[in-house]
């Protein structure tokens, strides 16, 4: 199954690439010889992305208190590694415009998948344990298996639909794509995150957010992403019922160290105030 869900991931290599300037701070963040001011060269040789990056980092996203106007300046306030999480957040949603598909509205998509990150990016500031950036990320990339999925496979991603719609306990989609398929979303978004070499953090978030178990490097950030995804779709439908979504793991909270009463009401309203900006910020609406 592992040698299938490759070939499904290495067909859809010529359609959707990651952004010359990402791959390049990959490198430099990867390299402990680099230096901020090397990423801050290979920014300021994308102009689109140094617009891009200015306009988040003097955003209420950040809220620093005087103006950032350079890309060093950006840099050595953000930090190298939160440069990379941008330059990777900021350009996702157009790296995929080469992938069409007939199933889902890429609008109901993104926006969900930015849902996802905002409420991560939340909890992981008041959980104080994770890199709020990084994790940001990781969430709204955790759907991107599907994208492969409704390309390549259309029919097979019909049918789980279908599989859900006529399922009378509201089966997950990712399990009726287990049924339909032998694997789901999460898998092929895992694969995907490794062909393009991107962090193992981000990679497990992706591949396991559906899936808190033990034994995985980076637990907490999985279990975040997995909180989110579905208080995301509690924020889309302006609901504080948990009832009205899935069920989220109980041990995702205990991972991280939050109470589930203590935060859910407060995050799905922040959360909603900061969609329009967000918006604008990460997917050019």
């Amino acid at each position: 199954m592992k040698s299938e869900i490759a070939e499904l991931v290495k067909g859809v290599g010529g359609l959707v690439t990651l952004p010359d300037v990402f791959i390049r701070i990959n490198q430099l963040v990867e390299d402990p010889n680099s230096s901020a001011t090397d990423i801050a060269k290979v920014v300021g040789q994308d102009p689109s992305f140094t617009v891009r990056l200015l306009r988040v980092a003097n955003s209420s996203f950040y809220g620093f208190s005087s103006t950032i106007d350079t890309v060093s300046k950006a840099v050595t306030v953000i930090g190298t590694s939160q440069i990379r999480s941008l330059a990777l957040a900021t350009s996702v949603a157009s790296s995929f415009d080469g992938l069409p598909n007939t199933l889902v509205s890429m609008e109901h998509f993104w926006r969900h998948s930015l849902y996802c990150a905002l409420v991560a990016r939340n909890l992981a500031k008041r959980a104080r344990r994770c890199d709020p950036d990084a994790v940001f990320t990781a969430a709204l990339l955790h759907d991107i298996g599907e994208l492969v999925i409704f390309n390549r496979m259309p029919q097979q991603a019909k049918d789980a639909l279908l599989l859900v719609l006529d399922s009378a306990d509201e089966l997950p989609v990712y399990q009726a794509e287990q049924q339909i398929m032998g694997f789901d979303h999460a898998e092929v978004g895992g694969e995907l995150a490794r062909q393009w070499k991107l962090p193992p953090m981000l990679e497990e978030c992706v591949e396991f957010h559906h899936d808190v178990r033990d034994g995985l490097r980076f637990q907490r950030e999985v279990a975040l992403v997995h909180i989110a995804n579905i208080l995301a779709l509690m924020a889309e439908i302006h609901s504080l019922d948990p009832s009205d979504v899935s069920p989220i793991d109980p041990r995702a909270w205990a991972i991280v160290g939050l109470n589930a009463d203590d935060v859910i009401e407060e995050t799905v309203s922040e959360v909603q105030e900061e969609i329009a900006e967000a918006e604008k910020l990460f997917l050019g609406k």
